[in-house]
């Protein structure tokens, strides 16, 4: 035995094991104390749990059109999205080395969506997309991102990842048809309603509640790829019920069996960027509170995903993620090249942790899932077939799962209560994140100058809240001056 030990050095290397030494050595692998089969595993865990967002963005970016009456096709958006996907996930494994996925962001697509396309074009509104990357990117090299998340109460920052759940489960249940608009709703006590004339009635509605009620049951028993195994079974559902019955009524994408089922990818949206158009368009303050939304929205989001992650793959050490200056230049990356792509701006998924869940602990698990996010390219035609009424109940169940952040505010405490439930209420309410955040950080720093605690909020929170009164004040002042 100990003969062929000290002979082992003169054999010559088995094909391929010095280069999956130099790739155990670069990824950490085997100081990690993992393997390369549970990082494949681990990678594509991943992305099962979180493919459902090639379905989920074009349902909400191809619901809005722009200020143009433009709207963007589902073979645009599902392409710009796997490409975006695959692209950043592939580089935060490479340059990160952390087991995080990336993709378009939910509720940060709905800001894109509902709140810029609106007021702009859509090149104008990826241009603003590609300046929040710009920003995140700079915030990160010069440590300002640390200061701006420290600066704002962790209450505040948990209302607004709860307000965004409402948000994302009303945009949800209003794309389904579950909800809908009052008629003549200025003239009665009741804004909006269940169904049409209060009343589910239909097949795509049964379509969006029986998938509603699969997921509800998947999730809570902990099935893998429950939203993925909800939207693929209902959306088999509405194309036979389609076939069948001949339904109407589906929305903008019609369930019916493709002619083939792999295609070339569309890269319509590729590179159409305007990056200052947006304020010309929107006015120089709106389109900054935009900016400024999309960059408080994101990062936010993303650094609690990022720690929360990192801690379960056992990658903190003494309260710091290892590589973190590395993983937020990647997400700051991410919102640029959602801009770059047209998928809108993208950042960790929590999802990732589902890969974690499986033995990932390195960026090969990323590098994994990124390159199966960049196979989803060719297959356009199958997400071009899920309506809205499939997709759908993914956004009511995600946003309920948000809600649980609730628990973590200190409601007993006035101070806080008051804006956490504004930004909370007012971010669906008025289908405005921008407006909920401005709402709850006014009202937090208008509190603290009424009990004269001006130390309490500082010149950054004392700054941002500034900014948001001018954006909120701004229109009536124009008018009156008038």
């Amino acid at each position: 035995m100990t003969e062929l030990r000290t002979q082992r050095p003169h054999q010559p290397p088995e094909p391929g094991r010095g280069r999956a030494s130099a790739i155990d050595r670069y990824f950490k692998v085997s100081v990690r104390g993992s393997t390369f089969g549970r990082e494949v595993r681990g990678g594509i865990t991943t992305f099962v749990a979180m493919c459902y967002i090639v379905l989920l963005n074009p349902l909400i970016l191809g619901a809005s059109a722009d200020i143009t009456g433009a709207r963007l096709t589902t073979e645009e958006i599902t392409t710009a999205t796997a490409l975006a996907a695959g692209v950043t996930t592939i580089l935060m494994g490479i340059v990160g080395n952390a087991p995080l996925a990336l993709a378009a962001g939910l509720g940060v697509n709905g800001i894109v969506a509902f709140q810029l396309a609106p007021t702009m074009t859509w090149a104008q509104a990826f241009g603003l997309v590609v300046l929040e990357g710009v920003c995140i990117v700079l915030m990160a090299v010069s440590g300002i991102r640390e200061k701006i998340i420290n600066a704002i109460p962790m209450p505040l920052k948990t209302a607004i990842t709860v307000g965004i759940g409402l948000y994302i489960a009303l945009v949800g249940l209003v794309s389904a048809g579950f909800v809908t608009r009052t008629p003549d709703s200025a003239n009665s006590t009741v804004p909006v309603r269940m169904g049409e004339g209060g009343h589910l009635i239909g097949w795509p509605i049964a379509v969006f509640c029986i998938g509603l009620l699969l997921m509800v049951v998947l999730v809570s028993r902990g099935v893998a790829g429950a939203v993925l195994i909800s939207i693929a079974a209902a959306t088999v559902l509405a194309v036979a019920v389609n076939e069948i019955f001949a339904v109407s009524g589906w929305g903008l994408v019609e369930p019916s069996i493709p002619d083939h089922l792999v295609a070339s990818p569309d890269f319509g949206l590729l590179g159409q960027v305007d990056l200052f158009g947006g304020f010309a368009s929107a006015g120089a303050v709106t389109a900054t509170v935009f900016l400024f939304t999309l960059v408080l929205s994101g990062f936010f989001d993303a650094m609690g995903t990022i720690t929360s992650v990192s801690e379960e793959a056992g990658l903190v050490r003494n309260g710091r993620v290892q590589g973190m200056g590395r993983i937020l230049m990647v997400d700051g990356f991410g919102a640029l090249a959602g801009g770059v792509t047209g998928s809108s701006p993208n950042t960790v998924f929590l999802e990732s942790a589902a890969g974690v869940g499986e033995g990932a602990r390195t960026g090969v698990a990323s590098v994994v899932t990124g390159g199966l996010f960049t196979a989803t390219l060719f297959l356009t035609p199958i997400a071009a077939v899920v309506p809205a009424q499939a997709a759908a109940p993914a956004l009511v169940v995600i946003g309920g799962m948000m809600m649980a952040q609730c628990a973590k505010v200190p409601w007993q405490d006035m101070d806080f209560a008051i804006p956490v439930f504004l930004t909370i209420a007012i971010i669906p309410f008025t289908y405005s994140i921008t407006n909920g955040i401005g709402a709850g950080l006014v009202s937090f720093v208008l509190i603290k100058v009424a009990k004269r605690r001006l130390g309490e909020v500082g010149w950054i929170l004392g700054s941002l809240a500034l900014v948001f009164f001018l954006y909120f004040a701004v229109e009536g002042i124009t008018a009156a001056v008038r």
